[in-house]
């Protein structure tokens, strides 16, 4: 019976989640510049978020938390505004009691208080999942960016040319879904260097960095790009090996755990588990079947 009721609380909770708006979203790779205008004018919402925003502008305001949080939702993708997001973890704080009051019973102060905390940073550990993971598969997709604004740089087209072409060519991917914002940008007038300066910022990669930074420097000495860009290639596929090296040296610490609690209980029990039944049964010192 702890299975269904534990069933239907996942469901209440999704379904708020869901109805909150706070659910990650696939990111749109039609029109990523007007996803941006649009989360930052928090039209795209509906619902309870847009009651309660409002009342949430002071506290944003006076935390200076309106920048930091629009930078993490243009890069999760989450069509929202600081005072929704607010206002939802505002309210999941208070809907998780009742869906723990209501589906187990439980009565007791501390528990409902730590089911309002869980509810209320629920949010940022979904937006932070969000956001590692999108900037996990910029990392690893840059190398091969990289690599193809090189080969079409050498075969005598220019960098923005080059850009147009793997925006045009290569399946769409958050590397991708950049440099259309990128483009974008310069469309309407922004400088290239500016916009690349930009990207930087949004992103926060150290990669992403220091690419813009070859490509700025480039473009200010008057040196080759495509040397630039085989370059900075090899020097991203080498961080990414490192990372890679790092992440491995960390798997054995990671296994204890599991292995610890799940692994050596299971086989202390299937050897020592017959001895110890006997033990009871006869006694330590019995004599008995010898």
């Amino acid at each position: 019976m702890i299975f269904v009721w534990v069933a239907c609380a996942l469901i209440l909770i999704g379904c708020a989640l869901i109805f909150l708006g706070l659910y990650p979203r696939a990111p749109e790779t039609v029109s990523v510049f007007q996803d941006k205008i649009q989360q930052q004018s928090g039209s795209s919402f509906s619902g309870l978020l847009k009651w309660f925003a409002p009342l949430n502008l002071p506290l944003i305001k006076a935390l200076r938390l309106k920048d930091p949080l629009n930078r993490r939702f243009y890069l999760a993708k989450w069509k929202v505004t600081p005072a929704e997001f607010l206002a939802g973890k505002e309210l999941l704080a208070v809907i998780f009691p009742l869906v723990v009051y209501l589906a187990f019973d439980v009565t007791v102060w501390y528990w409902l208080a730590l089911a309002a905390l869980v509810g209320f940073i629920l949010p940022d550990v979904m937006l932070n999942n969000r956001v590692k993971k999108r900037k996990y598969e910029i990392v690893r997709v840059l190398p091969e960016t990289i690599d193809l604004l090189g080969l079409c740089v050498g075969a005598g087209l220019d960098f923005m040319a080059a850009v147009r072409w793997v925006v045009d060519k290569v399946k769409i991917n958050p590397m991708i879904e950049e440099l259309i914002v990128v483009l974008k940008e310069i469309n309407v007038g922004k400088p290239r260097v500016e916009a690349l300066r930009d990207m930087s910022h949004r992103l926060d990669i150290p990669d992403v960095t220091s690419f813009v930074r070859t490509l700025v420097q480039a473009d200010r000495m008057g040196t080759p790009v495509e040397e630039a860009f085989r370059i900075l290639s090899e020097d991203t596929r080498m961080r990414r090996f490192h990372r890679g090296e790092r992440q491995a040296m960390k798997a054995p610490m990671k296994m204890l755990i599991p292995l610890i609690f799940c692994i050596l209980p299971v086989i202390l029990i299937i050897v020592a588990g017959p001895i110890l039944i006997r033990f009871v049964k006869q006694g330590v010192f019995s004599t008995t079947g010898i």
